[in-house]
């Protein structure tokens, strides 16, 4: 018998394709995480896909992802799209009745209800992270979903059977924590089994029964919160207003019959115009030392295209080694490709597509399941005989395993050929862009040495040492003039940590002695007592801080100013623990055309000695080390507040 496990693994689910356009529109127009992040809650599978993906061995670092908006700042904007454009593909697979098309929107409906009902109960009862309760509020009637694309009656009326089990699996696999579990475990319980229930489990439960908007509800409700009759309806009919208001934005319609052909022809269009494989296969290609690296980068957008587990395997010296997967724990393992009739190796050997031999498998075929949780797997070579890809299925998967895999290696040998020709001048591109972006860094250490020789000149008198200073400030200038021709800069950050307390007290020292030298302008320390250990190298947090004092410090001009440094730790946010990071100035406030694109590479404001990339370097260092960055800006002067995650030993994940 099926368990709620195995079917809670099955994520191949129908979307409204509605919400997938609108998703694929947000993204080609560069619209903030935020945005596209609130698009994609108001459905159920493209939320269930993105977090099944970025809790994989691939994506999963850390705490896990506890609001759409975190697993989209992991996943990435690009990879999304192709999410987005496989889950537009998976659409042509469905063949959906009238009837389950208007299962679906109703589906949709009451989901997204009950996830906005969470939403608003979390916040109204004090609940920390109501994005946590939306979530969980998406999820908890995943298996209505499953059922309505499942053909067999007696496998859909189990699947109806086991919803409560299925939800808790997939929240359970994506490590959400206990009480997220429970949550979907024992949302249909009693109100009066609830009263002294988890918080979350409260919420979820009384948000299932609000979405309803029966007389069951409201008593729920003062039942197990004790809210009011009429706060209750109140929130319901805001919530319905919400729901009917998101559904008009993305052109559901919720009073009438709903017909998707118009929808999916449209979607079907937007497939013909960005071919899938080719969007996915641009994926790694984010400056690959070579061909190899290439090839098993591709092993995470095969997965995206199959929504299968995917190992690779490229050849070193005489033997195929793992090099790439989607296992949360890859064993180191060679194979030579000359012995032995493997589903891999006969691949390998004769370039075609290879089954696994289910009569007689191998010892490797059989190890190569178990590390792909599949009952069987595909093999496909790589056009340039260097690489396989192993594929794990079963019977329902097979043949569109072998139709996306056979078409993505196709895709894939081409776009090795072409990067193979193209490789000098993509290599200098990436060369210049990295260039540029490190000629930015070294204009902060040049302009502490510049500072240091303004007050060296107010210092010596000697006549002779004067003009040695000159020749030192004029060589500093050659090189500024020479490093400014070089466009751009790119910045890296490890994964060390790094005490900011003592880091922010050495730049203090530094910085008061170069741009704080002057009498009309003051900087600031308060720095908390508390542990403020993070986890980032010193160098980012150095380039960090060093960017934003140094553009306060010039949008003072000739005015004074002051700018403060504040550390606050610990905080809580989002089940994590991080450190605080504030830096304001009383600056004039960032331009308005400036701040909406606040953190892209603009043309400078400040002159032709900046090249406006200051703010951007510190998005992508921040982006780096998983943190977050908010800015204020006004009249009274110009507010950043940033948040990096705490050292793993100070418990980082606290569920």
């Amino acid at each position: 018998m099926t368990t709620a496990t195995d079917i809670a693994s099955d994520l191949q689910l129908p979307s409204l394709p509605e919400v997938i356009l609108r998703a694929l529109d947000a993204c080609h127009s560069g619209q903030s995480y935020r945005e596209i992040s609130r698009i994609v809650s108001a459905d159920t599978a493209l939320v269930t896909r993105l977090l099944a993906l970025t809790s994989s061995a691939l994506y999963h670092r850390g705490a896990p992802s506890h609001s759409v908006e975190q697993a989209l700042l992991r996943l990435g904007t690009r990879k999304f799209q192709t999410l987005l454009l496989t889950s537009a593909l998976r659409q042509l697979m469905y063949e959906l009745g009238g009837d389950e098309w208007q299962q679906l929107r109703d589906f949709w409906r009451h989901s997204l209800t009950t996830a906005l009902t969470a939403k608003t109960l979390a916040t109204l009862t004090r609940y920390p992270e109501p994005e946590e309760a939306f979530l969980l509020g998406m999820m908890h009637n995943i298996g209505e979903l499953i059922a309505i694309k499942t053909p067999c009656p007696e496998r859909k009326q189990q699947i109806l059977n086991q919803q409560n089990d299925i939800a808790a699996g997939l929240v359970s696999s994506w490590g959400l924590g206990t009480m997220a579990v429970d949550a979907m475990r024992y949302q249909q319980a009693l109100p009066g089994q609830l009263r002294d229930a988890g918080h979350l489990v409260k919420v979820v439960s009384l948000s299932t029964r609000l979405a309803l908007s029966d007389a069951v509800g409201v008593g729920a409700a003062a039942t197990i919160f004790g809210l009011q009759e009429d706060l209750t309806r109140e929130i319901n009919k805001k919530i319905g207003e919400e729901v009917a208001s998101v559904a008009a934005s993305l052109g559901i319609p919720l009073d009438t019959d709903y017909d998707a052909r118009e929808a999916r022809r449209q979607l079907n269009q937007r497939l013909l115009e960005h071919t899938m494989v080719r969007t996915a296969l641009a994926l790694p290609a984010s400056g690959p030392e070579n061909l190899s690296t290439l090839v098993s980068g591709a092993a995470s957008s095969l997965a995206l295209i199959t929504g299968l587990p995917v190992l690779c395997f490229s050849r070193e010296g005489e033997d195929l080694t793992l090099r790439s997967g989607t296992c949360r724990q890859l064993p180191e393992m060679s194979v030579n490709p000359a012995y032995g009739d493997s589903a891999l190796t006969t691949a390998l050997r004769t370039g075609t597509t290879t089954t696994m031999d289910q009569a007689e498998p191998t010892v490797l075929d059989q190890q190569l399941c178990s590390l792909l949780g599949a009952p069987s797997l595909l093999a496909l070579p790589v056009a340039t005989g260097d690489s396989v890809f192993v594929i794990g299925i079963d019977d329902q998967t097979v043949a569109g395993a072998r139709n996306l895999g056979e078409l993505f290696t196709r895709e894939l040998s081409a776009v090795l050929k072409l990067s193979s020709a193209d490789r000098l001048g993509s290599d200098q591109q990436m060369v210049n862009d990295r260039l540029r972006r490190q000629v930015h860094e070294v204009s902060n250490p040049l302009t502490i040495i510049r500072q240091y020789l303004f007050q060296l000149r107010s210092r010596l008198q000697d006549p002779d040492l004067q003009d040695e200073l000159n020749i030192i400030q004029e060589e500093l200038e050659r090189a500024g003039n020479l490093l400014l021709q070089i466009s751009q800069h790119a910045a890296e950050a490890t994964g060390s940590e790094t005490d900011l307390n003592e880091e922010l007290t050495g730049l203090g020292r530094i910085l008061r002695d170069s741009l704080f030298h002057d009498d009309h302008r003051e900087l600031h320390l308060h720095l908390c007592k508390a542990d403020t250990q993070v986890q980032a190298a010193p160098s980012a947090v150095r380039q960090i801080v060093l960017n934003l004092v140094r553009n306060a410090v010039e949008g003072f001009g000739e005015r004074p100013g002051t700018v403060t440094l504040k550390t606050t730790a610990p905080l809580f946010q989002n089940r994590r623990r991080w450190v605080e990071l504030q830096v304001t100035d009383n600056g004039p406030g960032i331009p308005e055309p400036l701040q909406r694109r606040l953190f892209e590479p603009v043309n400078s404001t400040k002159g032709d000695g900046h090249s406006g990339l200051g703010l951007s370097i510190v998005k992508q260092l921040i982006d780096d080390m998983e943190g977050i960055i908010a800015c204020h800006t006004g009249q009274e002067g110009t507010a950043f507040r940033i948040l990096l995650p705490a050292a793993s030993h100070n418990d980082n994940d606290t569920d």
